[in-house]
């Protein structure tokens, strides 16, 4: 999900008085603070300025929104979805509370949006459209009304909207259909909808989206898979949620159970392969209730979107986004099915109050992923995929620069899907199984179940986390834990010295099976690999030398059909060895890769390696070429500077 593009300092003062209201909603949350927690919390923040040079907690500098002064709390939507025009038009009815009794402007935020007027009980009301940065859209001031809580927006999307991506027929599984859907994480929902763009802006929202007949809609709200067929759709979210978790899709969509609270929608030709790769998915949902308290958003189903998604899923609730990536037949990769449902406790029950703080949303939730996972599939899964995301983690602080290391990183002037590395994950949750081996399981257990609650339905700050930290855990173990150690791992570059370091007996034979053959004291062909895992052949392949021989390379591949592999995992860490070592015979396949998958994770490494010869730019500049046209936007932002 990394995009390196950079912002301008929050886009021209001249825009509206977004840029004076931006200064002046600095107050920060040790100001407004009640209760015990005031004094904790100011302590916390102290040390955080120390190390992010004044920046404020909580303030976010990637939206134009002034919800301190007026707040949205409802979003009405009615939607009609033109396919011919690649335009969703319509209107936004947004209901507000005045936070100021004083207050006579709500701002939104606004990407490439047309509005064609705004109304309140169909009044005309004065509004005006600010300068738009190419980065952070352009804010819409809306003078409200002297009566009511509510305005009109009326309003139709660009075709080139960064949230939404229209495929084509021959994009789909099915070949037959269009198809469309949003992707509005981090701050892409303002592309599709007028809206106060922040995770710490919570709404909750109605919908009805109207489409041509042949096709289903689907929302992250309440979805009824007996609904008819008949082009016109409607939708409730109850609970209030982040706008980022607005999302759509529409397309020929089929529905199956998979438990009483779980299923899968998908095209026809997809629907069964998904149900069952997927069929566990209720028992992780089990599972986790168990250990992290009750579900609370009703239903969680999937819909599995065409290969192009730019992710491995995202965290919609109710409806999770997943790419078919992760359909490889053995439930090899199903690991990402329980990240995105961990999400429901874990980002979408308890929230990052701005991009800064996107650790508290990952770094739980990968931490909850592995315990899921251990759970339901045990303990020796758990300690190899522990691992391989160890050494996901080291790559990245190989390659980051040191002020993208910390977990509570500064962001300011920049795109906010920079966040997205393996530090709010991977580093997130070791930090968390730190305190886990402190305190003990059980007890971290107990905190995260506490914690879930105690913060339920709203977005917080990595200060307001610090000030709870240290209301309960620092006060119940003070002999095991310290706030000194706890700020080097938040604000600090790197592991801390004592980190936890997962370990896995299972990659021991890998380790002496890779060795025997680049000692050549055995063949490949005679490695016995019938009983490895997935994660084993990641392992095998990932920490192979990265120079090997036309001869290796020939052998590996005749041993194993490397280029051939089904499992995308696979053949993305095989590919990766024909970029650096430039093998003839896998090249095909690595071509037919990138312009079949638009998963960046997947795609963007092999971009970024190819761009490091000229023959592999060539490569890469015809793949992209090819593939562009049926990228999402977001895969094409993160690799075009690859190819040009």
């Amino acid at each position: 999900m990394i995009r390196k593009t950079t912002l301008l300092a929050l886009a021209s003062c001249a825009v509206l008085s977004a840029c004076s209201y931006q200064h002046s909603q600095s107050q920060s949350y040790s100001d407004t603070a009640s209760g015990s927690h005031s004094e904790a919390h100011a302590k916390a923040e102290q040390h955080s300025a120390s190390h992010t040079h004044s920046m404020q907690a909580g303030l976010d500098y990637h939206s134009y929104a002034n919800p301190e002064q007026v707040a949205l709390k409802h979003i009405d939507l009615d939607l009609n979805v033109n396919f011919d025009t690649k335009i969703m038009s319509g209107t936004a009815e947004l209901t507000y509370t005045k936070v100021d009794p004083n207050a006579d402007t709500l701002i939104v935020d606004t990407r490439d949006l047309t509005i064609e007027k705004i109304t309140s009980y169909g009044e005309p009301v004065e509004f005006k459209l600010g300068e738009a940065d190419e980065n952070l859209g352009a804010p819409l001031a809306i003078t409200l009304p002297k009566s009511g809580s509510s305005v009109v927006v009326h309003y139709h999307t660009s075709p080139e909207a960064s949230g939404v991506q229209w495929l084509t027929p021959q994009q789909t599984a099915g070949k037959k259909h269009p198809f469309l859907f949003t992707q509005a994480q981090a701050t892409h929902a303002r592309s599709f909808i007028p809206l106060q763009d922040s995770p710490k802006v919570r709404v909750t929202y109605n919908a009805t989206i109207r489409t041509p007949k042949s096709l289903l809609a689907v929302m992250s709200a309440s979805n009824d898979p007996e609904t008819p067929r008949d082009g016109e759709y409607h939708f409730k979210m109850p609970q209030p949620i982040p706008s980022y978790l607005i999302a759509l899709g529409v397309g020929d969509l089929e529905f199956k159970p998979m438990g009483k609270r779980t299923g899968v929608y998908a095209e026809p030709s997809m629907l069964e392969a998904a149900a069952k790769e997927f069929e566990d998915t209720e028992s992780m949902l089990i599972a986790t209730e168990k250990r992290y308290g009750p579900y609370s958003w009703d239903r969680y189903d999937l819909l599995i979107l065409p290969p192009s998604f730019p992710f491995g899923g995202m965290e919609n609730p109710r409806l999770s986004f997943i790419t078919p990536t992760v359909i490889a037949g053995d439930k090899s990769l199903v690991s990402l099915i329980a990240h995105e449902l961990a999400h429901s406790w874990s980002g979408n029950t308890v929230t990052n109050a701005t991009w800064r703080d996107l650790w508290l949303n990952e770094g739980f939730t990968t931490y909850l992923t592995y315990r899921i996972m251990e759970i339901v599939y045990g303990t020796e899964r758990f300690d190899q995929e522990a691992v391989l995301g160890y050494q996901d983690l080291q790559a990245d602080i190989s390659a980051l620069p040191e002020k993208d290391e910390v977990l509570a990183i500064d962001l300011r002037g920049r795109d906010p899907d920079d966040v997205f590395s393996n530090i709010p994950y991977e580093k997130g949750a070791l930090f968390l199984r730190e305190i886990e081996h402190a305190i003990g399981r059980d007890n971290f257990d107990a905190f995260l179940k506490n914690y879930f609650a105690h913060f339920a339905f709203q977005s917080i700050t990595t200060d307001e986390f610090l000030a709870y930290l240290q209301e309960t855990l620092l006060k119940q173990y003070p002999n095991k834990l310290n706030m000194q150690r706890i700020n080097q791992w938040i604000f600090e570059a790197g592991v801390p010295e004592g980190a936890p370091q997962p370990e896995s007996n299972a990659f021991e034979m890998v380790d002496t099976a890779r060795n025997a053959w680049l000692n050549g004291e055995k063949a490949a062909m005679d490695i016995d690999t019938q009983k490895w895992t997935v994660h084993q052949w990641l392992y095998f392949l990932n920490n192979m030398p990265e120079t090997l021989s036309a001869e290796q390379m020939q052998k590996l591949d005749a041993a194993f059909n490397l280029t051939q592999s089904h499992n995308n995992e696979i053949a993305h860490a095989w590919l990766m060895h024909v970029v650096k070592n430039w093998y003839e015979p896998a090249l095909p396949r690595l071509h037919n890769y990138l312009v079949s998958i638009g998963r960046n994770k997947l795609v963007r490494p092999l971009y970024r390696e190819l761009s490091k010869t000229p023959k592999g730019k060539a490569l890469a500049k015809k793949a992209f070429e090819q593939a562009k046209a049926g990228y999402h936007p977001l895969t094409v932002k993160a690799n075009e500077g690859y190819v040009n």
